[in-house]
């Protein structure tokens, strides 16, 4: 590209794209008085800005830095100084390592400088972050690459580029890369079946909105807790009186504290092109909820990885500190992250949505029983993406979910299931739409209700357009359940295609086919994953077992399921994970869950100590001087007297005795694991150290109950859980 064709193209750019940014400028570095249409996206570097360059094709060198002088001038005209590549290693947060534009001019000063090579590829260290013995410490090298389908943006002085990120051998070692290659599996799995009814289908792109809970505290009184500050969660703590038990908070008038923060959450948002739809208070004290418009998995899950950090850096500017773990507080409801989970064609057809027609709902009925067959093949595997050691504590506690994967879908969706079984194959499809329902008053129009009710104890329920995987744990990166979802979809419907193919290269009619090869998979899946009844409820644990389902309890044991010979097939089939890569994540979630439980177990032991013990033991010291005045001034009756006081001295002592003996024999199953060279052994011994911890807390939640107030050292949970 000659010298002249570049200042075309970048006078051009200046003229409609940079100055417009600087008017903008001072009213996007603050809160927006305006409509948030104004501002939306004014932080991103959007798609349709590199449509000119036919991004999505690989670049050449000239128009890779073509692109990277127009990001960077756009950048810059935001205020931003310095450029990253922002990716998803198996940390299970965001990663960043910012440049500064700058390098010298040879002149004493310097120029700024943004190009090609820097914007597709940078290296950062691959051996620091969890790679499950793919990388050494000695070697170091891996790589990032620009993800042009996911949006550049600007975070506070740094134009972030969303990106892959490998090691120097090949293996992914982050969740975006084989999330990517899951999607792209599930595309060409479903369009050959897509062209079946419609020939001019070309791709088949799978949708997410993400519903985010979490919990709000205090900043002080985070600070004032070690176990929050070091875990993210309570270790200890009594329950308070009124918790959640009158139901007032969920969907109540948000306290107006939080609302600010949300509006500030939102603000964010809205320029970082994140379209943030619903706000509401959740069913525990303290928990909230926010999400957004469903959009392309890809960039919806960056969007959550970004209003996550964008969360966490906002509360601190309103007094707050932002929980993301699963069960920080025991007794009170969790957080998860719903997946919303839907497929559509580049056509504009919703494939889990019921058609306009008999073909409609042949074509809709085919994704919809291979989507149950997936789940029932993998269920255990779909387990597994869901586990980790935050999440241990909400699968199978009595809310949503269970620890068993099964499917809801609603009398409609039964019933036509269970017709299709008995009529014949040559039976048009039909399925009940919405219906009306009146209540009484002639000033409240009809009420349209759905063909199918929602059921919060099923982990996988069908919801009229789409799925919702409810069992991903509120601190989760989404893609790490949906590349395993994606992936067992695309294999069953690869096979599927392959049943259908061979049918009619027998003579059948194509819609008889698909419907005779339709018919094995919905008595399969109706005898074994769908379910919905009380997912909670003893009777279907048992009777899971029965049918087949994976039913283990044992986080560590869980993850066993990648590397099952199911998997395995499934994995490499589908081009997600090599052999390879799929022990390296075993290994990663062995060690990650072992680390997280054997830092909450370091952490309760010394607070047992440090902090318990001594709180006890003043408050006996006091009990005790109590009942020595009595002794002195009542010398007659003072047993009768202090009868109460003789009973705390006895029951604290107790106590005392009790929570040292577990805080020993908590260091000593802390000790063992940690000694523990397998990942998988040492996991497991960390999983037993977590029962032991549990009973400590026992203890000490006793204790708690009969101390003195001003002598207990932590803020409890009726200080924590209610904002004002």
């Amino acid at each position: 590209m000659s010298r002249i064709d570049f200042e075309v193209i970048m006078g051009h750019f200046r003229s409609s794209v940079v100055q417009d940014a600087f008017k903008k400028k001072a009213r996007e570095t603050d809160t927006p008085a305006g409509r948030p249409s104004e501002y939306f996206g004014s932080l991103v570097f959007g798609l349709n800005k590199l449509k000119k360059y036919n991004v999505g094709a690989p670049l050449d060198a000239a128009k890779a830095d073509i692109v990277a002088r127009e990001m960077k001038e756009w950048a810059m005209a935001h205020g931003a100084t310095h450029v990253t590549h922002w990716f998803q290693p198996l940390t299970g947060g965001t990663a960043e390592k910012h440049d500064a534009f700058i390098i010298p001019d040879g002149s004493d000063g310097v120029i700024e400088q943004f190009d090609g090579k820097s914007l597709v590829q940078q290296e950062p260290d691959a051996s620091s972050f969890p790679n499950g013995g793919i990388r050494a410490t000695f070697e170091a090298r891996g790589y990032t690459a620009w993800d042009p389908s996911s949006p550049v943006f600007i975070q506070d002085d740094t134009l972030c580029i969303p990106s892959v990120f490998i090691s120097y051998t090949g293996e992914a070692l982050d969740y975006k890369t084989p999330f990517k290659k899951a999607l792209k599996a599930l595309s060409d799995a479903a369009v050959p079946i897509c062209r079946l009814f419609d020939p001019a289908v070309n791709r088949v792109n799978t949708y997410l909105g993400w519903e985010q809970e979490y919990f709000l505290v205090d900043e002080d009184l985070f600070a004032a807790r070690p176990d929050l500050l070091l875990t993210g969660r309570t270790l200890m703590g009594h329950s308070s009186s009124k918790n959640q038990q009158l139901g007032d908070h969920y969907f109540g008038a948000i306290p107006s504290r939080v609302a600010a923060f949300m509006k500030d959450v939102e603000t964010a948002g809205y320029k970082l092109g994140i379209p943030l739809k619903t706000r509401h208070n959740e069913v525990a004290p303290n928990q909230f909820e926010m999400a957004p418009v469903y959009e392309e998995a890809n960039l919806s899950n960056d969007h959550n990885q970004m209003i996550m950090n964008v969360m966490n850096r906002l509360a601190r500017k309103h007094g707050f500190v932002v929980l993301f773990h699963e069960k920080p507080f025991a007794g009170i409801n969790g957080s998860g992250k719903h997946n919303n989970w839907s497929l559509g064609t580049d056509t504009g057809v919703q494939l889990l949505a019921p058609g306009k027609d008999a073909k409609g709902n042949l074509q809709f009925m085919t994704f919809f029983v291979n989507v149950l067959a997936a789940v029932q093949r993998h269920n255990g595997l779909l387990k597994a993406s869901v586990a980790s050691a935050g999440n241990a504590h909400r699968l199978g506690a009595q809310e949503a979910p269970p620890a068993i994967i099964s499917a809801f879908l609603g009398q409609t969706m039964t019933e036509v299931m269970r017709r299709l079984q008995e009529l014949p194959s040559s039976t048009s499809i039909e399925i009940t739409g919405k219906r009306g329902r009146g209540i009484g008053l002639v000033e409240i129009p009809e009420i349209f209700v759905d063909n199918t009710d929602r059921n919060r104890t099923s982990p996988f329920a069908f919801t009229g357009n789409r799925f919702e995987f409810r069992a991903v744990g509120s601190s989760a990166n989404c893609a790490g359940a949906l590349t395993v979802l994606s992936a067992a979809v695309a294999q069953q419907l690869t096979e599927f295609k392959a049943s259908v193919d061979k049918a009619v290269a027998g003579g059948a009619n194509l819609e008889e086919a698909i419907m005779d090869c339709l018919k094995p998979l919905i008595s399969s899946v109706l005898d074994t994953v769908c379910f919905d009844g009380n997912g909670y409820s003893e009777e279907w644990k048992k009777e899971a077992a029965r049918r087949g389902l994976d039913t283990e309890n044992s986080i560590p044991r869980m993850f066993c399921q990648f590397t099952s010979p199911s998997s395995v097939e499934l994995f490499t089939q589908t081009g997600v994970y090599s052999r390879k890569e799929l022990e390296a994540r075993n290994e990663v979630k062995w060690e990650t869950y072992s680390k997280k439980v054997l830092i909450e177990a370091r952490v309760a032991g010394r607070m047992a100590v440090n902090h318990i013990i001594p709180a006890g033991v003043k408050y006996q010291s006091r009990l005790l001087d109590n009942l020595n005045l009595m002794r002195q001034n009542f010398p007659d009756n003072w047993q009768s007297l202090a009868s109460t006081q003789m009973s705390l001295i006895k029951e604290c002592s107790g106590l005392l005795s009790d929570i040292r003996g577990k805080a020993d024999e908590l260091d000593a199953a802390r000790g063992y694991a940690e000694s523990c060279e397998n990942a998988f052994e040492k996991a497991l011994a960390a999983e037993k150290a977590s029962v032991i911890l549990q009973e400590l807390r026992k203890g000490i939640d006793s204790l708690e109950e009969i101390t003195d107030n001003d002598l207990w050292p932590l803020p409890k949970y009726r200080e924590l859980l209610f904002i004002s």
